[in-house]
């Protein structure tokens, strides 16, 4: 593989700040968002270029970076990159989709001899802008060893999961665990606002203890303070367990932590609350 060139689309509060680092590394040669503004203004602070048409990037790029919502502009940015990229480009893929998605991506990108490696993060907006993400790839040894520059760049923790789909199955794991610990943390939390307990003295003594987990950590006083503008969007862990439930519906297991989190989710984005933290879940725990 020639020198990594590398093109990042979807500038986001995780993609902005990662394709950051890449650009910090001499790594980063353009930027593309679905909004122009968007990324015409990342790429005036990072020195790269912002070109008006995707096709642009594929074109130019070897290594393509993608850091989007949903399955729909996976597959649909996918085939874009199909019809431009060069045979032999690698794309990576950040965003949290289904496996299935992932697979059907891959199979896309394959026909025209481009790699592709599905690699979702974890560790929040903070682990993006310190570089301190865990990321999970699913790719074939080979494709990933060509790429593994870029991902760490603002990877803490990079592990090969196994192929294609890999990554996303694990990230499927992961969500679940997220949300039972915001489930737990959140009504644990808005017990000791009832019971009267100095927030000051109580979370670092949780934290001190078999309690103590990153979301405690990370949003603990801020949910206490009534900040919920701070992490990752409730609406998007929403859409993340809907993808999850359906791997759970399929493997037969348990999904009581996943159906309980997609009702109370439902319900704070009904009432507005969707573009909030997913710490917000403390105000229905609140609730007598």
């Amino acid at each position: 593989m020639n020198p990594i060139k590398a093109g990042f689309i979807g500038m986001g509060a995780m993609g902005a700040p990662m394709a950051g680092h890449l650009a910090r590394a001499g790594l980063l040669a353009a930027v593309w968002n679905r909004s122009p503004a968007k990324a015409e203004t990342v790429a005036r602070s990072l020195a790269v270029a912002a070109p008006a048409q995707l096709g642009e990037l594929a074109r130019s790029c070897n290594v393509i970076v993608l850091c989007v919502s949903a399955d729909r502009d996976v597959l649909e940015l996918a085939r874009a990159i199909a019809a431009d990229a060069q045979p032999g480009s690698v794309v990576i893929d950040h965003s949290t989709v289904s496996s299935v998605t992932a697979r059907a991506a891959a199979a896309l990108l394959a026909a025209r001899d481009i790699g592709f490696v599905d690699a979702p993060v974890s560790g929040g907006v903070e682990g993006a802008h310190n570089g301190k993400l865990s990321v999970m790839a699913g790719a074939d040894a080979a494709t990933l060893e060509r790429v593994r520059p870029v991902l760490e760049c603002y990877a803490a923790k990079l592990n090969h999961m196994g192929p294609v789909g890999a990554g996303q199955d694990t990230k499927a794991v992961n969500q679940v665990l997220v949300a039972g610990i915001a489930q737990a943390v959140c009504e644990g939390l808005a017990l000791s606002e009832r019971l009267g307990l100095d927030p000051a003295v109580l979370l670092p003594t949780l934290g001190a203890g078999a309690a103590g987990n990153w979301f405690l950590d990370k949003r603990g006083a801020t949910m206490l303070a009534d900040q919920f503008k701070v992490g990752f969007k409730l609406s998007l862990l929403h859409k993340d367990l809907g993808i999850v439930r359906e791997l759970a519906l399929a493997a037969g297991t348990d999904r009581s932590v996943i159906d309980k989190s997609l009702a109370d989710y439902a319900a704070l984005m009904a009432a507005g609350h969707g573009d909030e933290d997913i710490s917000a879940l403390i105000r229905l725990k609140r609730a007598r």
